[in-house]
């Protein structure tokens, strides 16, 4: 197809060729006395060039509004793929494809070819991939949130920008506390590789700010980096292979809170959260979009407790002792839709674990999960669990204080209390207004048998040390104006019980703000 350009150069250029020749002409009749061409003829011949010159201006006016049409449309595409940089890239490609309407009375859309949009969407996936560059040549996409929280706290406990469990007041010491934090803030990194075996490859690598506290005047503000989450995926069309570091397979559900994203609401009241290194395999019978699926693989669960007083080094768990891993298998029903998703779950756990003086121990839970809709507009989601030797998944609440004889611990407590038998879970309810309005409402709970834990720890550790039970509830409002901005409104009650004695109860009220990228 010839350039509208390039005909007005030609059409231009043949109209001066035809007076050059007509004043060639009229010069010779002039010289030699001959008469004149026929004027009808010569004014037929300036009129058609004119009105071909008339064409091509025509032409090449309509050619500039569709070239302005096509900057509008990239322009408006760049956007859409700057606001949705974590979407796929099919998702991507579809949103690129949709033309810009066009109000009545104006020039009509341009029309263009299938090959021109494949060209326009390349260069937009080359844009993306210019955003982040990337060590390869495959695409790596930059996500996370920059959060601000402001708290105030009632009561004692043992995190004051996190608080998960209550502590017991001390006398002549202020209880509560009104602070802000940063540290919350977590970056990741997601990665799009090759097909291996047929297989699509991912990796995610997720970091956060809540490692632990510098010294110094900024210690209150910032935090030590630490790892939250690193994983590799291989991705066949019914199996998918997953290694690295990872939430427990068996407990998928969260709840939805912006106070605590440090470490997931009810860390120590119910939800088996701790980030453990994993290898499962997942298959899914029927294909992608199968209800029915399989999880099997194996995890090295961490202590929380360490086993030595050198920080720079690490002594292996009752669990990596045992020269055993320990493993998990899930079986699940999965509906995916978009109005009325649901998911339920059942699973269990053996991990052997083999203490000082060559004690063995049988850890072992098994768990539930659900989500489902319960209303239009709610969704009820959570988790149940019980065994025992489980306290490296998370779910129940930890000695808040220094041990002041840790060879004691390693040596008797802590296979005495490996041997205390664990219950726990949690529920919430969510309500969505609208996609801008959110209520979510939950509560949860984790603890040891009191009578167990009474006999077994009564002669060898302060009974003191070891809560019992945990119970926390929240009910929060959340906010988003726009995808990329969140505000949310929480208050939480959290209800810590010794071995002995009285509960001891917390409270606090929060504020959050939240930027995601």
């Amino acid at each position: 197809m010839i350039s509208p350009f390039r005909n007005a150069q030609v059409v231009g250029l043949c109209l001066v060729m035809e007076l050059a020749n007509c004043a060639s002409s009229f010069a010779q009749n002039g010289q030699t006395g001959a008469a004149p061409p026929n004027t009808q003829e010569l004014n037929g011949k300036i009129e058609l060039l004119t009105r071909s010159l008339e064409q091509t201006q025509t032409e090449l006016a309509r050619s500039r509004t569709e070239i302005e049409q096509l900057r509008a449309m990239l322009g408006e595409v760049l956007k859409r793929m700057d606001g949705a940089a974590a979407a796929l890239p099919a998702q991507a490609a579809s949103t690129a494809t949709v033309p810009t309407p066009v109000p009545e009375g104006t020039q009509p859309a341009a029309q263009i070819s299938q090959d021109d949009w494949d060209l326009l969407n390349a260069r937009v996936e080359e844009q993306r991939q210019t955003k982040v560059e990337s060590g390869s040549k495959f695409r790596l996409s930059l996500s996370g949130i920059a959060l601000f929280n402001v708290f105030d706290n009632s009561g004692n406990v043992d995190n004051l920008d996190v608080p998960s469990i209550s502590v017991p007041r001390l006398g002549g010491y202020p209880t509560g506390g009104l602070g802000a934090t940063v540290r919350q803030s977590i970056v990741g990194l997601t990665g799009i590789g090759p097909e291996i075996f047929g297989a699509r490859t991912s990796a995610e690598l997720q970091m956060g700010f809540f490692g632990g506290l510098p010294s110094g005047y900024n210690a209150t503000t910032s935090g030590i980096a630490n790892l939250r989450i690193a994983r590799a995926r291989f991705d066949w069309s019914s199996t998918s292979i997953v290694g690295g570091l990872d939430t427990p397979f068996f407990s998928p559900n969260m709840p939805t809170t912006y106070m605590s994203v440090a470490v997931p609401g009810f860390a120590s009241a119910g939800n088996l959260w701790a980030w453990t290194p994993t290898i499962r395999i997942e298959q899914r019978f029927g294909g992608d979009g199968s209800p029915f699926k399989v999880e099997g693989g194996f995890l090295d669960p961490s202590v929380n407790i360490n086993y030595t007083t050198n920080n720079n080094l690490r002594l292996p768990s009752p669990a990596e002792s045992s020269r055993i891993p320990t493993y998990a298998i899930r079986v699940s029903y999965n509906k995916k839709s978009e109005d009325h998703p649901a998911s339920f779950g059942v699973a269990g756990l053996y991990s052997p674990q083999e203490f000082f003086g060559g004690y063995n121990q049988q850890g072992w839970a098994a768990t539930a999960d659900w989500k489902f809709a319960l209303l239009p507009r709610t969704e009820v989601s959570g988790q149940f669990f019980t065994g025992r030797g489980i306290d490296g998944f998370g779910g129940l609440p930890e000695n808040p204080y220094p041990l002041q004889n840790p060879f004691q611990y390693t040596a008797l407590t802590a296979r005495l209390l490996a041997e205390v038998g664990v219950i726990g879970g949690w529920s919430q309810l969510k309500f969505k207004w609208n996609a801008r309005n959110e209520f979510n409402v939950a509560a949860g709970t984790g603890g040891r048998n009191s009578a167990s834990l009474r006999q077994a720890l009564g002669t060898s550790f302060p009974a003191l040390l070891i809560p019992a039970r945990n119970e926390m509830l929240f009910a929060n409002y959340i906010f988003r104006p726009r995808s990329d901005l969140v505000f949310s409104a929480e208050y939480r009650r959290i209800r810590t019980y010794e071995v002995n004695g009285a509960p001891d109860v917390a409270g606090q009220v929060g504020l959050a703000l939240g930027f995601l990228f």
